[in-house]
């Protein structure tokens, strides 16, 4: 079951539903004002342990190429949704995330020679509609440095999203190990980062470690390789519309956990998120051969696929990416 295509779709989507949940862990069970220390918790232990099962480290260009990649998903994009965090309220912010799918169907054209298609780009501003009614509140208070910084996390993870795409795995390296090998390049960046902005650690309590333990092991470590399984299997468009599962699950999470209510608008903005999130997983069509003389016609319900990426990957087959306040 989980081999298949909506076997895929459904363990991607655990990976922002975990991201969902990061708004309450961080609140109820961390340290207070310490986003580059909660960065790096999140990070450095969950790519220690697997680099540990996987035991295998990059070759070749593969050493950049896990650069590249851990600082886009991780090094840089965990902190810059903390600052996001921290200054605009959390519907600001989700509804700012939401953007991604449409940021990645236009990248996915210059990178991956993958052209939206009319039912993707729909999608997407269905999605981002529905989030906006779903979280966001009248007199929502806009910070310039916090929209900036949540654009730009945006932007880097998308961009991290299609080159993950683009690049694939190299052989006989498993998803494992590619997360592994980017979660211990962010650290790279973060852990000096938040020595040097944050100062030493304190003391942790036991909700403390239990908070971190939760969003380093299922949040992080097994999020990140099931998001990374979805873009190798699904394709970047597709399992960009995943992430729409992160405001909605936020949003569930205040209404069990502290006790708040859902109206009629953010009713309606639930239902056109998760039907934006299942329109946009359709799986794009592949090219007809052409007849000599004319062009191959492609024509897509998620995607336009060109012939240069029609093939599939090599390899067969996964921020704080929190949409509602905290990051991924």
């Amino acid at each position: 079951m989980f081999g298949t295509r909506a076997g895929v779709a459904v363990t991607a989507a655990l990976a922002p539903a975990a991201w969902g949940t990061t708004y309450l862990v961080t609140t109820q069970l961390l340290p207070d004002g310490r986003p580059l220390l909660l960065a790096a918790l999140r990070a450095l232990p969950a790519g220690l342990l697997l680099l540990l099962i996987g035991r295998r480290l990059p070759k070749g260009r593969w050493w950049g190429r896990a650069a590249v990649l851990g600082m886009l998903n991780i090094g840089l994009f965990f902190p810059l949704t903390f600052v996001g965090a921290y200054r605009l309220p959390g519907g600001v912010a989700a509804t700012i995330g939401a953007i991604q799918p449409l940021l990645v169907a236009g990248l996915s054209a210059g990178v991956l020679g993958v052209r939206p298609g009319r039912r993707a780009l729909l999608a997407g501003l269905a999605g981002l509609g529905g989030v906006a009614l779903l979280v966001l509140k009248a007199g929502a208070r806009l910070d310039g440095v916090g929209i900036a910084a949540m654009v730009t996390a945006i932007a880097l993870m998308a961009t991290g999203t299609v080159l993950t795409r683009r690049w694939g795995r190299p052989e006989g390296a498993t998803l494992l190990d590619l997360t592994a090998w980017q979660l211990l390049a962010g650290s790279l960046f973060l852990v000096p980062l938040a020595g040097l902005v944050e100062g030493a650690p304190p003391a942790l309590s036991a909700a403390n470690l239990a908070g971190f333990a939760y969003l380093g092991l299922f949040s992080t470590a097994l999020g990140y390789v099931l998001w990374f399984r979805g873009i190798e299997r699904l394709g970047a468009g597709p399992t960009s519309f995943l992430g729409l599962v992160n405001p909605v699950v936020a949003t569930v999470g205040g209404l069990v956990v502290l006790g708040q209510t859902l109206t009629g608008w953010q009713l309606l903005g639930l239902l056109l998120a998760l039907g934006a999130m299942f329109a946009g997983q359709a799986p794009a069509r592949r090219p007809a051969p052409a007849a000599p003389g004319e062009a191959a016609a492609a024509t897509g319900t998620a995607e336009r696929v060109t012939p240069r990426t029609a093939a599939a990957p090599r390899t067969p087959a996964v921020p704080v990416t929190p949409a509602v306040p905290a990051a991924r």
